[in-house]
Parts: C-alpha cells; sequence; structure tokens
C-alpha cells in the first residue's frame, strides 16, 4: 500500500472486519508521512538521513473489555491476523468501568483549516547548505573553538482517525527545524551552548546565519562560569526554559493525575493558582501552531481555552475516560499514539506575555540568578517540590555579573506560580512557550 493511498478506507475496513468477529465498537489511527534529517559537523556531512513510515493501531471493546493492537505491516493477511487477535485479547482483558469510544452527539462536527502543513519537500542540498551556513556562523564568533554541528529537519505527516461511532476523519501536518550547538575556551575550562528554531513552515523559522551567530555568542558569554553561593534570590527564568514551568503546570492538570488524586492542584479548581493577571491559553486551532490539530483523538471538538484565567485555574485536560472518572464532561485534549489508548495532553500551551520588558525585569533585580539552560527532571507533581540543576548568570545590581554553572534551584511550584511574573517577550517556539519570567523566593543551592 503507497503512502498517499487512502487511510481512511483501510481504517474503515479493519473496523468492519473487527465487528464481523464480535467487538461491540472499535477506533483505529493511522500516522504515515516522511521525513528529512541533516547534520554537518566542522563542515563536514555527518548524516543525510530521508525515511518513510506508516504506522496503525487498532482498538477494539467487547463490553468493558479493551485490547490495542499496532502494525506497520500492511499487508491483507496480516491485518486480517491483526483484528482475529485484539478481539480475542479483549475476550481476555480486565473490565475497565471507563473505557470506550465518544457517543455520536460527543463528535467534532466540522473540521477548521488551521494552515498547519507546507507540502513543499525541501531538496537535501539546500538543507545541506544551510545547516553548514549556521554552523559556520557560529564558528566565526571569536571565541568560538570547537563545534558540536548543526542540524536541519524536515517531516510531513497524515494523521487518521475512524471509529465505529461513524467518525472519520484525516489531516496533514508538517514540521521544519534548524539547530546549532558550540563550544568556546580551551580543555577543561570550555562552555557549550546552542539556538534552535521551529515552525511548520520552512519560510517562518530564523534564518541560519542568526541562528549559528546566536549559539557561537551564547557560549562565548558563558567562558569562566562558575559555581555561586547558596542564596534565597529572585530567580528569572529565560524564555529558552521558562516553558518547563507549563509543562510542570501541565501534568498536574492532566485528568489521569486529578483522578488518581496524585496532583498538588487536585482541589485547586476555580481557586487562584497563579497571581493575579496571568493567563495561560491552550489553543489547538492556532493558525500554524506546531502542535495544532482540528479535532482530538477520540474524534471530539476542541477549541482555545484560558486554562489559567487571571491568576485562577479553569479546566482540567481530559479525555473520555478520564472525563468519565471524574463525572466531568470531556475537554477535547485526548492524545494518542498506535500501541497505547489515548490520554489527556495539551496542544499549543502558552503563557500570555506580561507588561514588563525583559530588560527592566532584570534591571529591577539587586541580586539574582538567570536562569537559560536546566539539566534533570526532578519535579514532583504529587507535592510541586521542585528542584533541579541549572545554569546562567548570576545578576548584581540590576547587571549579568558573571556565568553560573553546576548549581541546584530549588522551591515549590505551589509558591512559584503564586510568585511569578511574565514579561513582554513570548515568542512560540516549541509548542510550550511562555516569557521570561520572574519567581521570587526561590533558593539557589551553590558553594
Amino acid at each position: 500500500m503507497p503512502l498517499d493511498a487512502d487511510p481512511l478506507g483501510l481504517l474503515t475496513d479493519l473496523l468492519a472486519q473487527a465487528k464481523r468477529r464480535g467487538a461491540d465498537a472499535a477506533d483505529a489511527v493511522m500516522f504515515s508521512g516522511a521525513s528529512l534529517a541533516i547534520a554537518v559537523r566542522m563542515g563536514a556531512l555527518e548524516k543525510l538521513e530521508r525515511a518513510e513510515a506508516r504506522d496503525l493501531g487498532l482498538r477494539v471493546l467487547i463490553g468493558k473489555r479493551q485490547a490495542i493492537v499496532s502494525s506497520n505491516d500492511f499487508k491483507r493477511e496480516t491485518l486480517a491476523t491483526l483484528v482475529e487477535r485484539a478481539v480475542a485479547t479483549a475476550r481476555q482483558a480486565p473490565e475497565d468501568p471507563y473505557t470506550g469510544i465518544a457517543e455520536p452527539d460527543q463528535l467534532a462536527r466540522t473540521v477548521p483549516t488551521l494552515d498547519i502543513c507546507d507540502d513543499t519537500e525541501p531538496a537535501a542540498e539546500a538543507l545541506v547548505a544551510a545547516a553548514r551556513t549556521a554552523e559556520d556562523a557560529a564558528r566565526a564568533v571569536k571565541g568560538v573553538t570547537n563545534s558540536e554541528g548543526a542540524e536541519i529537519g524536515w517531516s510531513r505527516s497524515v494523521i487518521a482517525l475512524a471509529a465505529s461511532n461513524g467518525f472519520a476523519r484525516s489531516y496533514a501536518s508538517s514540521s521544519n527545524s534548524i539547530a546549532a550547538s558550540v563550544l568556546a575556551g580551551e580543555g577543561t575550562a570550555m562552555e557549550r551552548d546552542y539556538d534552535f528554531a521551529s515552525a511548520v513552515y520552512a519560510s517562518d523559522l530564523r534564518s541560519p546565519e542568526e541562528i549559528g551567530r546566536t549559539a557561537g555568542e551564547r557560549a562565548v558569554q558563558r567562558l569562566g562560569a562558575r559555581k555561586t553561593k547558596s542564596a534565597r534570590v529572585p530567580i528569572v527564568f529565560d524564555s529558552r526554559v521558562s516553558g518547563g514551568l507549563l509543562r510542570s503546570l501541565a501534568g498536574a492538570i492532566n485528568g489521569a493525575s486529578i483522578a488518581r488524586g496524585t496532583s498538588f492542584l487536585k482541589d485547586k479548581m476555580g481557586q487562584p493558582v497563579f497571581a493575579d493577571g496571568i493567563t495561560v491559553i491552550d489553543d489547538p486551532h492556532r493558525r500554524r501552531g506546531l502542535r495544532s490539530k482540528p479535532f482530538d483523538a477520540e474524534g471530539l471538538a476542541n477549541g482555545r481555552v484560558a486554562v489559567i484565567d487571571g491568576g485562577r485555574l479553569t479546566t482540567w485536560f481530559l479525555d473520555l475516560a478520564s472525563s468519565r472518572k471524574l463525572g466531568l464532561k470531556p475537554t477535547g485534549h485526548a492524545a494518542r499514539g498506535t500501541a497505547s489508548p489515548p490520554g489527556p495532553s495539551p496542544t499549543n500551551l502558552y503563557m500570555e506575555k506580561g507588561k514588563v520588558s525583559r530588560a527592566d525585569m532584570i534591571k529591577a533585580i539587586g541580586e539574582g540568578f538567570l536562569v537559560t539552560e536546566m539539566i534533570g527532571m526532578g519535579v514532583s507533581i504529587v507535592t510541586g517540590d521542585y528542584s533541579r540543576g541549572a545554569s546562567g548568570f548570576w545578576i548584581e545590581n540590576g547587571e549579568l555579573a558573571y556565568p553560573v554553572s553546576e548549581v541546584t534551584i530549588a522551591g515549590n511550584l505551589k509558591e512559584m506560580f503564586k510568585n511569578l511574573t511574565p514579561a513582554d517577550d513570548l515568542e512560540f517556539k516549541t509548542g510550550t512557550d511562555a516569557p521570561t519570567c520572574r519567581v521570587d523566593g526561590m533558593t539557589v543551592a551553590g558553594t
């Protein structure tokens, strides 16, 4: 079966086979696409890969029992065996009172146009040239002494979803990215830094020259990095890392965590969670958004929602199963792969920009720490405890005094969210984005 064949026809046929073999209900998802990956280092081409792939997953339900099987082999006899095994497995599976596909009246009726697919596949030669341009620009910065290379990627995917409730739709999306990473200094005094950009359309990316130059300048700025004293000071999260705070928020308001009672925000619906005036948006319909999609992975309608509105928590991220457990309506946040059932997940999640500039934010700090890179995943969604390795720049009298590395910053997300102030420099970079943020009352563990 070629990659451009009708995916919905294939999935609909699988569903019919499952019903004939005794399934009460079923749904199926298929991902197919192509990608290019280019890497250069020290001017030499290190990687040039083009791949085409396809994968499908079938979920069958018998009563409240379900089974999920997946395959990248689309031969007719293979798929027939797949259906047979799925139904047999479902008969033996434990019951789950919350499982099940959507009712017909819950399904998305219209599909918005999101402009999330660039159908033009770039020439490999052009990507190689752009990667070399980015690395050359980085290596041209005075003080840069070595390179980890530059990488450029492109991909295009088609996502198809069909279910026995009558839903059958598909959409296409694309992604383009560029990154450069270099080192400055010599011997044990070397420092590394990077820059990157990603977008749906290649024309929306920053230029290779800018990516490379910024990576080089950042590496040189980190020369002479050292530990600093332990202190309780304001922490400024650079916009490169501030999105991590939103990823922690997303985990804490995931409906599955709420239903299990394993989130520090489980009792905070409708209450102030952030400082007054802060708004966090999840928008699956953002034009050219990196994580935009016209419907969720269960065929439900989705749409823009203020997750945090004026500091208050307004919603959980709910799929059908978690909404049933909590006795609430689903929010259209289901996501899934081919080998697992749907689960709640955000789309284009971002914090709206504040009113103060990044420069003025730093100028207002007598002593503090600007974090530009983080290490480790020491965040507890159960308690909100937060502890991560960090590097960046020490702030003294409103100025960046010296680079810092090998320290730990710590706090608790409950207090961190309430003591957070956003700057006005929001950029959409990754799909989970926040402006530079100041958080008061955190601890830096240094010497």
